[in-house]
């Protein structure tokens, strides 16, 4: 089972906010995941990123990888975890 640290949309329409999770490479966008990371919220200015450093660590630990947006918003936030 390869882990993806990646973004499932929440909100309504024209109105997207996400949740960084952790799941399953093969599991739907907003289907079942293992665990919360954090959120990301881009209708705010400037845009709302909130990311739970330890957790990021534990999974990345574990051999999650993060796509390449959940990646650019570990990097932009200054997680301690971006590997």
């Amino acid at each position: 089972m390869a882990v993806r640290i990646r973004l499932a949309r929440r909100g309504r329409k024209k109105q997207p906010f996400y949740r960084i999770v952790v799941a399953d490479s093969e599991a739907p966008r907003d289907g079942k995941f293992l665990d919360i990371v954090g959120t990301y919220d881009p209708m705010q200015d400037p845009a709302v990123v909130t990311i739970d450093n330890e957790k990021l660590t534990n999974w990345i630990q574990k051999g999650a990888k993060p796509t390449e947006t959940v990646e650019s918003l570990i990097k932009k936030h200054g997680a301690a975890a971006a590997a």
